[in-house]
């Protein structure tokens, strides 16, 4: 028999979220170059491997992944602004001078950063949306930083085309040339993109939103990601004062805008989606279009009018549902678990009842549903053979866990809080025994706080 290069043996329990294998008590997961190669029972006997590892007391999932983030905002974290008083617009304003500031170290260090946090939190591939651009070559650094640190990535090239003075929710000087944007994105596409079902890094093509970019923007990605078959992603139906400006601006609401202008193809996933229609939930299950939740942000500013997102009703209908942490100037956070958490509770918050929303179903949204959205459905986010090596490993043997034996995927995330034992990603770990596998994280962590200080403007304190 050969041998496995990664032998994860002997759990509690392994969760495959494959409907034909269902749970395995006792279970074992073998990964061979970069794939799982078996699974099994305590009853099957696992092959040999290069390296075993001894899941007893533990919970395996598979690793967890992350629909929708902005990684460069750690930067700028927990910006709790009362003087703001709720306002979107003014939110954006407040920060887009510091965020002007963007350079490559900047991307280099608030990706390293916050890539290593989600990894701590069970997630094993994540998207960002990267919509700034103040000077070129910044998603570039932002790959070969993912690359680096081995993170399975969806790098979305975003931007912003409708400045101020066109009546856009954009600084004149950081709208882009929209000819130039394009031009980028088929750049990026040529030097990075990877359609291999074990590809490390997917390129997919993101105009932030309807406030800041023009229709012609939206309507020529849309072509050109159709012409090369890639993901298109975008916020959509976030907040009030997006649903004010675009009804204002085209007499439409939001998601007719999309419609309109091309976008609602199985192609997209939307970022938020926290006013739809019962009819545009249906429209936007019967196109395939997908949606990440982003729980925190929506509620962290003090919550928002009409209660929590219908998610419940999104996931009836029929729609692809995942989970994103969003920014972390938003939601302060980067933890994909606390998300899951999040998301479980305020369904439950609008259901009124714990069948709203149960955390296996919890836990589908944070691994099948965010693969399905971001076109990745049968490689992550799944445990089966020939999906690649990318698995979370929980200790359920701790002290948030004690007396929570019956069920453990429902003891995920009703207890805690926790974070990874092991975050395996193509049979590499990136956190083991509890702790980041990240070269030099601590000097990145030092640089980090460097560059926090240069872009919020704060000076250091003296010694």
């Amino acid at each position: 028999m050969t041998a496995a290069d990664l032998l994860i043996r002997d759990a509690d329990l392994v969760v495959t979220m494959d409907e034909a294998l269902g749970d395995l008590p006792g279970g074992w997961v073998a990964v061979t170059g970069g794939l799982i190669t078996g699974l099994g029972t305590a009853a099957d006997p696992p092959p040999p491997a290069l390296k075993a590892v001894d899941a007893g007391g533990c919970l395996v999932t598979p690793g967890l992944v992350n629909s929708h983030q902005h990684l460069y905002q750690n930067l700028t974290r927990s910006g709790d602004r009362p003087d703001l008083d709720g306002s979107l617009e003014a939110w954006f304003w407040h920060y887009f001078g510091m965020w002007s500031q963007l350079d490559e170290e900047a991307v280099r260090l608030s990706t390293a950063v916050g890539m290593a946090e989600l990894a701590w939190s069970g997630c094993t591939t994540t998207v960002d949306h990267l919509y700034l651009h103040p000077r070129p070559g910044l998603l570039d650094a932002q790959i070969d930083e993912a690359a680096r640190l081995g993170m399975r990535f969806t790098a979305v090239r975003g931007t912003m085309t409708m400045g101020e003075q066109n009546g856009g929710i954009c600084p004149d000087h950081l709208a882009e040339d929209e000819d130039a944007y394009l031009a980028d994105c088929e750049r990026l596409f040529a030097r990075h993109h990877d359609p291999a079902p074990s590809a490390m890094v997917r390129v997919a093509f993101g105009p932030t939103n309807l406030l800041s970019c023009t229709p012609s923007t939206m309507t020529r990605t849309a072509e050109l990601a159709d012409r090369l078959a890639v993901r298109l992603h975008t916020h959509v139906a976030d907040d009030p004062e997006e649903h004010a400006f675009v009804t204002a601006r085209y007499e439409r609401r939001p998601l007719e805008v999309l419609d309109s202008l091309g976008w609602l193809t199985e192609r997209t996933w939307c970022a938020h989606v926290v006013y739809p229609s019962t009819a545009e939930m249906a429209l936007l299950a019967e196109r395939g279009v997908g949606v990440s939740h982003c729980p925190s942000s929506t509620v962290i500013g003090g919550g928002l009018p009409g209660g929590p997102t219908p998610v419940r009703e999104m996931l009836d209908a029929g729609i692809a549902v995942g989970i994103g942490c969003d920014g972390a100037t938003a939601a302060d956070h980067q933890s994909l678990w606390m998300e899951t958490k999040t998301a479980m509770l305020l369904a439950r918050l609008r259901g009124g009842t714990a069948d709203a929303m149960p955390a296996r179903e919890a836990l589908w949204m944070a691994t099948r549903g965010g693969a399905r959205a971001i076109g990745r459905e049968g490689e992550v986010g799944v445990l089966r053979h020939a999906a690649c090596g990318d698995l979370a490993v929980w200790r359920m043997d701790t002290l948030p866990y004690a007396g929570a034996l019956a069920d453990p995927v429902t003891a995920l995330f009703n207890c805690g809080p926790t974070w990874a034992w092991h975050t395996v990603v193509g049979g590499r770990f990136l956190v083991e025994d509890g702790e980041p596998r990240i070269t030099g994280l601590d000097e990145t962590l030092r640089r980090h706080r460097e560059t926090e200080r240069r872009i919020q403007g704060v000076t250091a304190p003296s010694l």
